[in-house]
């Protein structure tokens, strides 16, 4: 970009329009007036040379070309029974010795005497290497100077050599042309990118290198108008080259020599004006005591400094406009963010004469850049500067022109960019705090509920600048009673009013992360407390009731994270999955510090909020993360007993599902074994179960004998059987109640309601949800006992009861799950089925104790079909259209559910591959819906038996197509429908779920297509010229033929051949059209060479994009899956 062009200023908040072409190339030829070779003078560095754009003309192709690799030698196929041994891995010693040799012939320069070879493998300090260089510059700079330029070209990855005997003044248009010719540019590598530790330290020390040779040549030689002419016109030239090597290395040189030479300059200007000071001081003094030798020392060592500070001035304007001009919008990434970083450090530490409106603007330009590092270092140069106070007025003009944009990064893509914006975004509000619109600081307000944890602190920490601060004009306020409120008090009513206007109720976990560690009032829990429980004073606001569930919802989570140490569920973090010691210190003393506080606190909490479920459902989650021996070593036991007192009452009255489960799950934590608590709270839970027990003994006692006496129950009657078999189900599903013997009676209602033997007598639909719940849970509490704290005396009995329940348990859910009264029934039958088929797989057969192994449950294909059918109704077909979203997106999560508990019935093998026909055959339909669960699937199910689930999608492809041949008149589907079009897409996709393996995929592709061929032309028609009625679905199944090796399409031809005549009918060629697409595609596959595998990729990428190909087996299993034998 240029400063001028033809006289049009060029305004600074414009986007300069290269962006938008950037990948084109310019050209525009050099003048002698501007030629690198001309020596530096003034009136060029004050830019009064070429003002054109630069040469970028980069070959696309090679800029985009993938980095050749050499083909790997076949290697000889292995025989069919011999499986691949697992190599040794190379001992380190060995790698290491390899790595050094590849990184010697990488070397560009076996010469142990240049400045390349003793900067990449000396390991002398690189102050040493410049000295040694300057005393040989001293002897004879026209040698050390080649030498010199000669690293530039080394360090580009160039082999060419500069000749010794080079003519002075030097040529550097013509020594640039010939290294460009003895460039060899078909590795594309060059040390800048060349991965590795040894080279990332190379690229240090180059830069190190210009660095240094600047400062140790700073007080004599860089003014001697030799060496850095030289040396600028050679990185000049360089950084114009189309070689993309030689412009990346000299670009960054420049760019390191300008920000040595700002060092420099910085230094003159401060000697500068300190000998101007001491000769004003010299000056004004009297005749008598001016010492006039003094005075013409000092003047001549100002106008020496004055003129050092004049040639270096030159000499940055020059290369800025020289190189960094054209090269800030370079089409090489690397070299753009090399400019942005530098121009940056040139600001921060020489703002007088760099921290200008016409420098900022290429910053600012910039922040536009398609790469997500260019844009993160423009904002990481503006961040140092927004930070000191005496640049502010500077920029002023910046931030007002640039403002809306870089709020606007604060929603970028790329997260680290987002975070450097957020932090930018700060320090403008601390700056200009007026310049910030409210709509620019609402978008940064939501961002802390971002997903990514650093951009959610990040704007954490902006919502503590603006709003969660506390200032000195804040009133104390008192409560009711006359307590003083605590400091946080505002802080935490405006944290409630903020996350209540955000509209994100149930984020509350989101918002206390991103305040967790920047901000102590969110674990303020007796500023939380205090404000629950203690009434308003009479200059204060009452909380309502959505303040008060907000404010509990914060404490709760500040609660959860303070104990625990973890982020919410789907929040991205960079924190270490272990912890180190001084952080679990940490986490146990807040754990300490919060049980202490709400043991006692929190009885009187449940009290007064425990007619509310939601508030309560959140309050009863607290004593899950306690410290519980704090009561007893603080004898607060009166405290425990309250707390156990008032679990029992919610309990006992409650009916809300939430507020069950959670005091449900409380009760277990403090029954934990071991526990200085448990005595006491496993009375209280023995008292709370009897309770429950009871309570559903009479109720259902109540409901028999009126049925048996033929009453019909009132609501008082319907109600307790469904709110006791509530509490049963839900205490049932935290702790073992089978000591109760509630089974059989449990059962005794799921039986008669499968048997359908008394229609219209069985309990409440909602209470029978409860049983079939409450069943499950008893015998999966039956299986733990059995396994775990069953006496050797009593196992075989214990196991051969469980062995009948698990019968006839599964038998009535398999019924119920087929045809229930209700879609809630259903559900719940089959999830309890799903659950017990994994429970009690395989596994148990392989126990130790033979009682157990007894205990294995395997399905039958008629209860496989149930389950498929419950798929097939409930998760792949739509209902209730006009549902609201929210309604909508639980039902989604419902079916969701319920597809991956049959997912894993197939991933597991606990059912035969081929049931996952029917699902598989959804998966382009419902992509949107369930495509990961399916997607994964696939892939365990070909971990499982290749063959087997190449036939398993030929079933899902077929039965697609029957569906359309029963839709079609005359069992013809048409090739032009939509219907059709989705089928293919679908066998599209299920042949890129093969990987890219050929050889590892050849016995299932084979396989696929020869059952393809037999469905395709199985059926004879009754015309004897007519085309088979299925044949269409060859074009189904030439989506596979990519799949196929060379040799093996010859074998498929010739199947089909024997299968089908290749002689088509003249008269119904528009019939056979399927067959004739498919034999093309054979017969023109065997002139193909073989199709390589997955090491011999024709395209580059990485690795890991192909991490599930590379994990496939090595071999086949000899026995397939028995289903699809025959």
């Amino acid at each position: 970009m240029m400063a001028r062009r033809g006289g049009k200023r060029i305004r600074m908040d414009d986007i300069p329009p290269e962006y938008e072409e950037q990948g084109e190339n310019v050209n525009d030829s050099i003048s002698d007036g501007d030629s690198p070779t001309k020596r530096m003078t003034r009136l060029r560095a004050r830019g009064g040379v070429r003002d054109k754009p630069p040469i970028i003309d980069e070959d696309e192709d090679d800029f985009w070309a993938p980095v050749v690799r050499k083909k790997k030698a076949e290697k000889p196929k292995k025989p069919p029974g011999e499986r691949r041994e697992k190599p040794e891995r190379p001992r380190k010693e060995h790698i290491d010795k390899e790595q050094e040799r590849i990184d010697m012939e990488r070397d560009v320069t076996t010469d142990e005497h240049s400045i390349y070879f003793i900067v990449r493998h000396s390991k002398s300090p690189i102050t040493t290497i410049v000295d040694d260089w300057i005393e040989q510059y001293k002897m004879n700079r026209d040698t050390a100077l080649i030498a010199l330029l000669q690293f530039f070209i080394n360090a580009s990855g160039c082999k060419g050599k500069i000749p010794e005997d080079t003519e002075h003044p030097m040529d550097h248009t013509a020594v640039i042309r010939k290294m460009t010719e003895e460039f060899d540019e078909e590795s594309g590598e060059y040390p800048l990118i060349i991965p590795g530790q040894q080279w990332k330290k190379f690229k240090m020390n180059f830069c190190d290198f210009v660095q240094t040779l600047v400062k140790q040549c700073q007080y004599s030689i860089i003014y001697d108008q030799f060496l850095m002419d030289n040396v600028i016109s050679l990185l000049t030239g360089l950084s114009d080259s189309q070689v993309r090597a030689f412009r990346h290395t000299a670009t960054l040189a420049a760019m390191k020599l300008m920000t040595a030479l700002v060092d420099v300059a910085l230094l003159v200007s401060n000697n500068f004006e300190n000998a101007a000071k001491q000769y004003e001081a010299e000056r004004l003094k009297s005749r008598d005591r001016r010492a006039s030798d003094r005075l013409e020392s000092l003047m001549a060592k100002r106008a020496e400094l004055e003129e050092n500070m004049d040639e270096i001035k030159n000499m940055l304007t020059y290369m800025f406009k020289s190189v960094f001009v054209h090269r800030y919008r370079d089409t090489l990434p690397d070299i753009r963010a090399i400019c942005m970083a530098e121009i940056g450090v040139w600001m921060e530490n020489y703002p007088q004469n760099f921290l200008d409106d016409s420098y900022l603007k290429y910053i600012g330009w910039t922040l536009h850049d398609k790469v997500g590092e260019v844009r993160l270092r423009c904002l990481q140069a503006l961040l140092p500067l927004y930070d000191k106070e005496e640049l502010k007025a500077k920029l002023e003009l910046f931030t007002s022109k640039f403002k809306d944009r870089i709020v606007a990064m604060t929603l970028d893509k790329e997260f680290e960019v987002a975070v450097h914006a957020v932090k930018l975004v700060i320090s403008i509000l601390k700056i200009h705090p007026d310049i910030l619109a409210d709509k620019d600081c609402e978008i940064v307000y939501e961002l802390v509920y971002s997903s990514h944890r650093g951009v959610a602190q990040a704007a954490a920490e902006f919502l503590n600048v603006r709003l969660f601060h506390l200032t000195a004009d804040m009133e104390e306020t008192k409560s009711k009673r006359g307590k003083l409120r605590l400091p946080n008090t505002p802080l935490i009513r405006d944290l409630v009013q903020f996350m209540i206007e955000s509209e994100l109720h149930e984020h509350g976990a989101y918002l206390v992360d991103s305040f967790m560690d920047n901000n102590p009032m969110v674990k303020d829990w007796e500023c939380m407390t205090d404000l629950l429980l203690e009434e308003p004073g009479p200059n204060e606001e009452v909380l309502d009731n959505k303040q008060e569930s907000t404010l509990i919802e914060i404490m709760v989570s500040s609660v959860k994270q303070a104990a625990t140490g973890e982020a919410p569920v789907g929040r991205a973090s960079n924190r270490k999955i272990y912890l180190n010691a001084k952080e679990l210190k940490a986490i146990q003393d807040e754990k300490i510090r919060l049980t202490e506080h709400f043991i006692v606190t929190l009885p009187p909490l449940l009290e007064k909020y425990q007619a509310d479920s939601e508030k309560l459902s959140n309050l009863l989650s607290v004593p899950q993360y306690f410290e519980l021996d704090i009561y007893t070593t603080n004898r607060q036991e009166a405290n425990l007993q309250a707390l156990l007192d008032k679990m029992s009452y919610i309990m006992s009255v409650h009916t809300d599902r939430d507020v069950l489960e959670t005091c449900a799950k409380t009760l277990e934590y403090l029954c934990t074994e071991g526990s200085a608590t448990y005595t006491r709270c496993d009375v209280a839970r023995s008292n709370i179960i009897d309770n429950a027990v009871n309570k559903y003994k009479d109720s259902i006692d109540d409901w028999r004998n009126l049925i048996a006496g033929e009453e019909l129950p009132n609501e008082d009657e319907i109600y307790n059987v469904i709110s006791s078999l509530k509490v049963v189900s839900i205490l049932y599903s935290s702790h073992n109640m089978n000591p109760w013997n509630l089974f059989d009676s449990l059962f005794q209602d799921v039986d008669e309601c499968q048997s359908k033997e008394n229609p219209g007598r069985n309990i409440p639909n909602e209470a029978l949800v409860y049983s079939i719940e409450a069943c499950y849970f008893s015998i999966s509490w039956g299986l733990y006992y059995v396994e775990n704290n069953c006496e050797t005396s009593q196992i075989e009995a214990s196991v051969k009861e469980l062995r009948s329940n698990l019968d006839k348990y599964m038998f009535a859910c398999f019924e119920l799950t087929r045809d229930g009264p209700t879609d809630d029934i259903q559900e719940a039958a089959y999830q309890s089925i799903c659950d017990l088929l994994i429970i009690f797989s395989d596994q148990l057969a392989r126990s130790e104790n033979p009682n157990v192994r007894t205990l294995e449950y395997k399905s039958t294909l008629d209860e496989q079909l149930i389950l498929n059918n419950f798929v097939q109704h409930y998760v792949f077909t739509i209902r209730q259209e006009d549902l609201q979203d929210e309604t909508r997106i639980m039902e989604l999560h419902k079916k969701r559910n319920f597809l991956a508990s049959y997912c894993k019935l197939v991933v597991y093998n606990i059912i035969p591959t081929k049931s996952a026909a029917g699902m598989f055959k959804n998966y382009v339909k419902w992509y949107n819906e369930y495509g990961d669960i399916i997607k994964s699937t696939l892939g365990k199910a070909r971990e499982i038996n290749k063959i087997n689930f190449a036939l398993t999608l030929l079933l899902s492809l077929i039965a697609v197509f029957n569906d359309l041949q029963s839709q079609s008149e005359n069992e013809l589907v048409s090739k032009n429908s939509h219907e059709f079009s989705d089928l293919k897409e679908l066998a599209k996709r299920f042949a890129l779920t093969f990987g890219f393996d050929a050889i590892k995929n050849r016995e299932p592709i084979i396989a696929l297509h020869r059952a393809g061929i037999l469905f395709a032309v199985g059926e004879v028609p009754e015309d004897p010229i007519a085309a088979p009625k299925r044949l269409l679905f060859l074009e189904v199944l030439n989506e596979f033929n990519h799949k196929l090796l060379k040799q093996d399409k010859k074998v498929i031809l010739n199947f089909l051949d024997r299968r089908i005549s290749p002689a088509l009918p003249s008269s119904k060629q528009e019939e056979y059209q399927p067959l004739f697409l498919y034999r093309n595609s054979l017969v023109h596959g065997e002139t193909d060479q073989a199709p390589v595998s997955s090491s011999k990729r024709a395209y580059a990428r990485k690795r890991r994009d192909h991490d599930d190909d590379d994990d496939e087996e090595d071999y086949e299993e000899e026995h397939n899956d028995p289903d699809f034998r025959g």
